[in-house]
């Protein structure tokens, strides 16, 4: 029998309670693979998860067969083709608003400001989704609107990921987010950040907006954090 390693694996970490160790092992190896990641060796995956690689290659094997990896000809693994059929219909299963509002709630409920979901609309961008800042002085648009596209945060953003060039949209691209103020409305800041369903499928972008005099640096990273959740969320 081979000696115990003195690591404890990762499927042992994050066991499920109740569940089967072997299925634990088995999606600690799916859950191996990583954004940018294309296909590993047995000996990468087995220093991942901290697996023998004998075990390693008794579960590729199991999740070969089931179409969840697929080994290429190199003898390198990489993810199946039953993923991307999972992938499909779990992003199939629910409407987009009933994705979007919730996280678009609970962000006007952490700032206390006001949130839209833009998406393209030819040279326009509509407001699909609105959630109003609690607070009196705000600024007043409501879902079926129709913006511009070249002013405002959301239409930044939205111009960034399809195309535009310039100082400004390479800024955004690098950054992964835009603040501006006084873009569309003066006296107006907007803070945006795209939204994905895939790693090049754009789906709109998340967007907050406040006046001046009460925004704070930490709402960037509030509308980062809630517009990666729902990229992830999306399957992205």
């Amino acid at each position: 029998m081979p000696r115990k390693s003195a690591l404890p694996s990762v499927a042992d970490e994050q066991a499920a309670p109740g569940g089967a160790a072997a299925v634990d092992r088995a999606l600690s190896l799916l859950a191996a693979f990583r954004q940018g990641d294309g296909a590993l060796s047995v000996t990468v995956l087995a220093e991942r998860t901290r697996l023998y690689k004998s075990t390693v290659l008794r579960l590729l094997a199991s999740l070969a067969h089931a179409g969840l990896v697929q080994r290429t000809p190199d003898g390198l693994w990489s993810l199946g083709p039953e993923v991307a059929r999972l992938a499909a219909i779990y992003a199939d299963s629910f409407s987009l608003e009933d994705v979007v509002l919730p996280e678009m709630r609970a962000l006007v409920q952490r700032t206390q400001e006001s949130a839209s979901f833009h998406v393209r609309q030819g040279d326009q961008r509509l407001v699909l989704f609105r959630v109003d800042s609690p607070q009196l002085l705000r600024d007043h648009v409501r879902a079926g609107d129709l913006l511009p596209l070249d002013r405002g945060a959301g239409g930044r953003i939205l111009m960034a990921y399809t195309g535009a060039r310039g100082k400004l949209y390479d800024a955004i691209r690098q950054d992964g987010h835009v603040m501006v103020s006084s873009d569309r409305v003066p006296g107006l800041v907007g803070i945006s950040a795209p939204v994905w369903k895939a790693p090049h499928e754009l789906v709109g972008a998340l967007t907050l907006t406040a006046p001046e005099s009460r925004i704070q640096p930490v709402f960037v990273d509030e509308v980062r954090a809630s517009a990666a959740r729902l990229s992830a969320r999306l399957g992205a």
